[in-house]
């Protein structure tokens, strides 16, 4: 049995997560962190050091501040964590490596199977039509997302520019930009509206014909799925950074 401490435990993703590990066998909630604290079945208080609750994995569905003063936690309790919240500073990727030498970290700008299965035909789509194809990436969300792009596009893009050598920098939008496009421009571009989950579309526009790839989330319940397995995953890691490739390498 995984026992698992939800950090956000009161936001959208944390009421997902609830009732999914509700519904399992293998893990169990037994604390929670908010800003609102409260007592009932599961203790829930303002910060993990006032929870005095000890798990397994800590769940993190929150802010970027929230997220650094969780790594310091687990730095000093050794306590693994899985990292779901975006739009991470220079200074929070610093706590994750002194993390990962004390604890087990899982960090993915998305926990969707099929966001990371999108990304790896992406990589195979970027090699094989080489740079006749311009990339542009397309991502929408809902209008209380605070960052833009996604991490989850900025996570496609690094993997086609990993996957062909960095040859593209990245433009973001082009209202301002008075030019013909650069075949080493890789455009991103973010919309945010209504209560949309998740959506992200990478085009390939090359002579005559488009490609598409695309993914849309249908509910939170992917990425919380997702984080859940990833969870349950680490209890059995050893100190260091873990993504969703090890999580679908362990599951072939």
């Amino acid at each position: 049995m995984t026992d698992i401490i939800i950090q956000g435990i009161n936001g959208r993703m944390g009421k997902v997560l609830c009732d999914l590990i509700a519904q399992r066998d293998d893990c169990r909630i037994v604390g929670g962190v908010d800003v609102s604290a409260q007592s009932g079945p599961i203790p829930v208080a303002a910060s993990l050091e006032e929870l005095n609750v000890k798990a397994d994995v800590i769940i993190d569905f929150s802010t970027p501040e929230a997220t650094k003063s969780m790594l310091r936690y687990c730095q000093g309790t050794g306590t693994a964590c899985v990292m779901c919240t975006t739009g991470l500073d220079e200074e929070c990727s610093e706590l994750i490596q002194q993390t990962t030498e004390k604890a087990p970290v899982f960090k993915s700008a998305n926990m969707s199977m099929g966001i990371n299965l999108l990304a790896e035909l992406a990589q195979k789509a970027a090699q094989a039509l080489g740079m006749d194809y311009d990339i542009e990436i397309i991502e929408k969300h809902h209008h209380n997302k605070v960052d833009a792009p996604s991490g989850t596009a900025l996570l496609l893009a690094d993997e086609i520019n990993k996957a062909t050598g960095n040859r593209y920098r990245y433009v973001y939008d082009r209202h301002s930009v008075r030019q013909k496009r650069d075949p080493h421009e890789l455009g991103l571009h973010a919309i945010r509206g209504g209560s949309i989950v998740g959506d992200h579309e990478i085009l390939f526009c090359g002579p005559d014909e488009v490609i598409t790839l695309s993914h849309s989330a249908g509910s939170r319940a992917v990425f919380a799925n997702g984080a859940i397995n990833a969870a349950v995953f680490l209890t059995s890691q050893k100190n260091g950074l873990y993504d969703m490739k090890d999580l679908m390498r362990s599951l072939l």
